[in-house]
C-alpha cells in the first residue's frame, strides 16, 4: 500500500468510519442485551413472589413452610415482620433474611429514605408494596444456591423481589423469591466476546474490499494518467486519453481532458499558423526595404524614398495589429470608461476627409454610452471604415441606432459584398478573399479579426449581414452602459 495513495486513504477511512460505527452499535447491544435480561430476571422474581405470596395467604403461620413455591430450585423466604423466617427454600430454611444481606444493583434506584444509611451495600427499590434488590449467594457446580462448604465454588448474583402479603392467620409478611442473573451475565458475555473477535476479522474485510473497489475505481485514472504523462513526453497533441465506457465522474473526467487536449491541440495549431503567417507577412516589407535600401547604398540616386516610407508605415501597422493581437489573446481587459459611439463616430469621419470613398452618416446617431476602451473601440470602427474603403463602388455609410438592450454600429458599402459562404471566414487571422488580395496590396488580413476580438471582450459581437452583391455591411452591437 504506497504511502499517501487514494486506495490507501480511502481504505483507512472506510475502516475507521465502520470500526466507530460498530464499537457504537457493540455498546448499544450490549447495553440493551443487558438490560432486558435483567428485566427478564425480574420479572420472573416477581412472578414466583406473587404466586407464592398467593399461597402464603391461604396457610396459617405454621404452614408456610410447606407451600409449594419453597421447593424449588431458586431461593425463597417468607419473612414476618419481626425478621424471622417462616418458610424458605432448603438452601436458606435456617439463614437470615435475605433483605438483611442484600447489595446494591447498580441498575437500582436509591430509596430516598435511605441515603442518610451507613451501610452504601444496600439500596433498594420499592415499588408500592414491591422491592427489588440483587443478592451475591453462594452456589455449586450445578449453579443453585447451597451453603454447604464442600459444594461452594462461587458466588452468583440473583435478582430478588419481596411481595408484601398476608398468611392464612393474617400475619404480615414479606415473600421474596430469587431469579439468577447468571444467564444474563453469560450471554452479555458471549456477545462481547463475539464481538472483540469479529471486529477485526470485519474490519480486515471492509478495508481489502474498500481497497478491491477504489483500485478498480481508479484503474481508468492511472491509464489517464499514463496517457498524459506520454503526451507530455512525445508533446503529440493529436493523441487522446482512454475514455471509460461507464457514465460516472471519471468518464467525465476522461471526455473533459480530452475536450481540453483537442482545444489545446486547436490553440497551438492556430498559434504555428499566426507564427508562420505573420513571418509571411513581414517578409515582403522587410525585403522591399531592404532591396531599396541596398539600391540607395550603391546609388543614391536611384533611392526610392517614397516607396520606403511606404514599406515602413505597413511594417509599424503590422507590428502594432501584431502587439494588439498578442495583448487580446494574453486575456487583457479593456478599461471600463463611458464611450459614446455617437461621438466616436463623428470624430472618425471628421478625420476621414481625404478617403477615397466618401463616407456618409445615415439619419441621426442613437444617443446613449457604452463600457469599454474609447482607444479599441476607435480601432474597430477604423479597421471597418478601412474595410469598406478597399471593397466600395463609390461610397460607405455609416449609422448608430438603438436596438433592444444595446447599441448597433452599422458600417456598410456598395461594393460587391462578400458571399454568404465567406462571412465567418473573414474574420479569421491572415485570411483575404481573392478579390481583395489582388486589389489590395497593404491589407494583412488582421483588421477584421482585430475588430471582431475587441468587440467580444466589449461583451458584444461583430458579423457580417448583407446580401452578396449589395454590398457589405457590417454590424458591431455593444450593451449599453449601466446607469450610475
Amino acid at each position: 500500500m504506497r504511502k499517501g495513495s487514494v486506495r490507501s486513504r480511502a481504505a483507512l477511512g472506510a475502516t475507521l468510519v465502520v470500526a466507530l460505527a460498530l464499537v457504537a452499535a457493540g455498546f448499544f447491544v450490549v447495553a440493551t442485551l443487558r438490560d432486558g435480561l435483567a428485566d427478564t430476571a425480574k420479572l420472573t422474581a416477581q412472578n414466583a413472589a406473587s404466586a407464592t405470596a398467593a399461597q402464603v395467604g391461604d396457610v396459617p403461620d405454621s404452614e408456610v413452610r410447606n407451600v409449594d413455591g419453597l421447593d424449588g430450585d431458586e431461593p425463597a423466604q417468607v419473612v414476618n415482620a419481626d425478621g424471622k423466617v417462616l418458610g424458605a427454600s432448603d438452601p436458606l430454611e435456617r439463614r437470615p433474611a435475605m433483605a438483611d444481606f442484600a447489595r446494591p444493583d447498580k441498575h437500582d434506584r436509591p430509596d430516598k429514605s435511605d441515603e442518610d444509611d451507613s451501610d452504601e451495600d444496600s439500596r433498594e427499590d420499592v415499588d408500592g408494596d414491591e422491592e427489588s434488590k440483587v443478592l451475591a449467594l453462594p452456589v455449586d457446580d450445578d449453579g443453585e444456591v447451597t451453603y454447604d462448604k464442600e459444594d461452594v465454588v462461587g458466588t452468583q448474583e440473583f435478582r430478588v423481589v419481596g411481595v408484601q402479603s398476608f398468611t392464612g392467620d393474617g400475619t404480615p409478611v414479606t415473600v421474596y423469591s430469587g431469579a439468577s442473573l447468571g444467564a444474563q451475565r453469560e450471554a452479555v458475555s458471549t456477545v462481547t466476546r463475539s464481538m472483540l473477535f469479529g471486529l477485526p476479522v470485519l474490519l480486515i474485510v471492509v478495508a481489502g474490499v474498500t481497497w478491491l473497489v477504489t483500485r478498480r475505481a481508479l484503474r481508468p485514472v492511472e491509464g489517464i494518467r499514463q496517457e498524459m504523462s506520454a503526451i507530455t513526453a512525445s508533446t503529440d497533441l493529436s493523441r487522446r486519453v482512454p475514455e471509460p465506457d461507464s457514465r460516472d465522474e471519471v468518464a467525465r473526467l476522461a471526455r473533459t481532458t480530452n475536450e481540453t487536449l483537442a482545444a489545446l491541440e486547436g490553440s497551438v495549431e492556430r498559434q504555428r499558423r499566426f507564427v508562420a503567417d505573420a513571418s509571411h507577412e513581414l517578409r515582403s516589407p522587410v525585403a522591399s526595404l531592404r532591396t531599396q535600401l541596398e539600391v540607395a547604398a550603391a546609388h543614391p540616386e536611384l533611392l526610392d524614398l517614397d516607396g520606403a516610407v511606404e514599406d515602413t508605415v505597413r511594417l509599424q501597422n503590422l507590428a502594432a495589429d501584431l502587439l494588439l493581437l498578442a495583448r487580446l489573446d494574453a486575456g487583457e481587459r479593456p478599461t471600463q470608461a463611458r464611450v459614446s459611439l455617437a461621438a466616436l463616430v463623428r470624430e472618425e469621419v471628421a478625420q476621414r476627409a481625404a478617403d477615397p470613398h466618401p463616407v456618409r452618416v445615415e439619419g441621426a446617431l442613437a444617443d446613449g454610452e457604452v463600457r469599454g476602451s474609447k482607444g479599441q473601440l476607435a480601432r474597430v470602427l477604423g479597421n471597418l471604415l478601412d474595410n469598406a474603403q478597399r471593397h466600395a463602388g463609390s461610397e460607405v455609410r455609416v449609422s448608430v441606432m438603438a436596438e433592444g438592450g444595446g447599441l448597433a454600429l452599422v458600417v456598410a458599402d456598395d461594393g460587391e459584398g462578400v458571399p454568404e459562404g465567406e462571412r465567418e471566414r473573414i474574420f479569421e487571422r491572415f485570411v483575404r478573399l481573392d478579390g481583395a488580395r489582388s486589389r489590395d496590396e497593404g491589407g494583412a488580413g488582421l483588421g477584421l479579426a482585430i475588430a471582431r476580438d475587441v468587440a467580444v471582450r466589449h461583451g458584444g459581437s461583430l458579423t457580417e449581414e448583407g446580401a452578396s452583391g449589395a454590398g457589405a455591411r457590417f454590424v458591431l452591437r455593444l450593451p449599453l452602459a449601466a446607469e450610475g
